[in-house]
C-alpha cells in the first residue's frame, strides 16, 4: 500500500474548491490534510461555510473538517498544496510557500507566464515539468509554483496538439461560449445573463492566445520557445451553469488526406498520463462524437468525470485550401481548472519531483 502524500487546499469552498475535493475523494495517492477558504470562514466546519453547488454530495469525510486560515504557517508542512484562491489573495501566500520548500500547484492567473513557471496541460506538455528545475535554481527556493492552464486554453489545446504533430498549424481563431460557472459563483449577476449573452469577457481573448503558444512550445536549453503559431480568440459569457464550447477554425501547414484521418488522429491521441497510467487520466483525452448536434453542455461536459472534451463536427474550412473547422466542449472546472491541477500533481509524484 502507497503511503499516502498529505495534500492542502486553499480556496476549498469555491466552485474550483469544490472540484478539488471530489476529485481528491478516496484518491489512491493523496490524503487531505487541509482546508481554507477566505479568513472570515476559518474555524467553521466544512459544510457550514461552503454554499455546495454540484449535483452530487459533498465527500463525507470532509463535511466535519475545519477551515483552517489561508496562510502560509498553515500548509508550509504539506507534500502538496492546491491552490484554487483568485490571483489577488494568492501571490503572496503562494510565493511564501514555495520559499518554504512547499509544492504549490495552482489555477488562477499568477506567475502563468514566467519564464521559469512550468504551464502544464500534462497531455501536451508534460515535459515542460523540468522548468521546475530552473525556477527553484533562479529564485533559490527548495518549493516551486507550477501552474495549470486558464480554462479556455485547457479544453483548446488539448485537441490542437494531435493536429499540430501530424499536420502542422498555422493559425488557430477561436469563438468561445462560455459557462457561468468560469466566472465563479458570484461571477456574473442575473440580470446580466438571464435571456442574454456577453459578448466580452476580461482578459480572457489574451490568455488564450499567449497560453496556448507557451503550451505548444518547445522546451529547449531549460527554457520555453514560444510556439508561433498565430491565436485569435473572441470570447462569449453565456447562461449555462458549466462546460466552456470553443468553435475552433484551424489553417493546417498539411491538408490532410481525409476528415477520417483527423477523427482516427483525435481518438487515437494518448499523452503521457495515460501512459503512466495516472489515476485522474481519462483513458481517453478527446472523444469525438460523430452526431450533427454535438457535443452538447448539457450531455458531454462531464465525460470520463469531466477531464476529457468532447470533439464534434469536425469538416473541411473551404475558407482556406487547408483549413478544418470543429466544435469542442469541455469542464471549465475539472478539465479546464482542478481537474488539470490534479493530473500535474499526479505527474510530479510519479516523476518523484515532490
Amino acid at each position: 500500500m502507497v503511503d499516502k502524500l498529505s495534500v492542502g487546499i486553499m480556496g476549498a469552498t469555491g466552485l474550483v474548491g469544490q472540484r478539488f475535493l471530489q476529485l481528491l475523494h478516496e484518491h489512491p495517492w493523496f490524503e487531505i490534510a487541509k482546508l481554507a477558504g477566505s479568513p472570515e470562514k476559518a474555524g467553521k466546519r466544512y459544510l457550514e461555510a461552503t454554499t455546495w453547488v454540484w449535483s452530487s454530495d459533498p465527500p463525507e469525510t470532509i463535511v466535519d473538517m475545519k477551515l483552517c486560515r489561508p496562510e502560509a504557517k498553515e500548509f508550509s508542512k504539506l507534500d502538496i498544496v492546491f491552490s484554487a484562491l483568485p490571483t489577488s489573495i494568492a501571490m503572496n501566500l503562494e510565493l511564501e510557500l514555495a520559499r518554504s520548500g512547499t509544492t504549490v500547484v495552482s489555477t488562477n492567473s499568477f506567475m502563468r507566464l514566467e519564464e521559469d513557471t512550468p504551464l502544464i496541460n500534462p497531455e501536451v506538455n508534460a515535459e515542460h515539468i523540468e522548468l521546475i528545475e530552473l525556477q527553484r535554481v533562479k529564485r533559490k527556493w527548495s518549493g516551486c509554483i507550477i501552474k495549470a492552464p486558464n480554462c479556455t486554453t485547457a479544453i483548446l489545446t488539448l485537441t490542437l496538439k494531435p493536429l499540430l504533430d501530424t499536420y502542422g498549424i498555422k493559425c488557430v481563431r477561436i469563438a468561445t461560449m462560455q459557462a457561468l460557472s468560469g466566472a465563479g459563483y458570484r461571477g456574473v449577476l442575473s440580470m446580466d445573463i438571464l435571456d442574454n449573452i456577453i459578448p466580452y469577457i476580461e482578459g480572457e481573448e489574451e490568455k488564450v492566445s499567449i497560453e496556448t503558444r507557451k503550451i505548444l512550445g518547445r522546451f529547449e536549453n531549460k527554457s520555453i520557445i514560444f510556439h508561433p503559431i498565430k491565436v485569435s480568440a473572441s470570447c462569449h459569457r453565456v447562461p449555462i451553469l458549466e462546460g466552456h464550447l470553443e468553435v475552433v477554425f484551424l489553417e493546417l501547414e498539411e491538408k490532410p488526406p481525409d476528415i477520417n484521418d483527423v477523427i482516427r488522429i483525435m481518438e487515437d491521441f494518448r499523452g503521457i498520463p495515460q501512459e503512466l497510467k495516472l489515476p485522474t487520466a481519462p483513458p481517453k483525452p478527446i472523444i469525438v462524437r460523430r452526431e450533427k448536434n454535438r457535443p452538447q453542455p448539457r450531455l458531454d461536459r462531464m465525460v470520463h468525470r469531466g477531464m476529457a472534451v468532447t470533439v464534434g463536427r469536425i469538416r473541411w474550412d473551404e475558407s482556406c485550401e487547408s483549413g478544418l473547422k470543429y466544435i469542442v466542449l469541455g469542464s471549465n472546472t475539472v478539465r479546464g481548472a482542478a481537474g488539470a491541477a490534479l493530473l500535474t500533481a499526479e505527474l510530479l509524484y510519479k516523476l518523484e519531483k515532490v
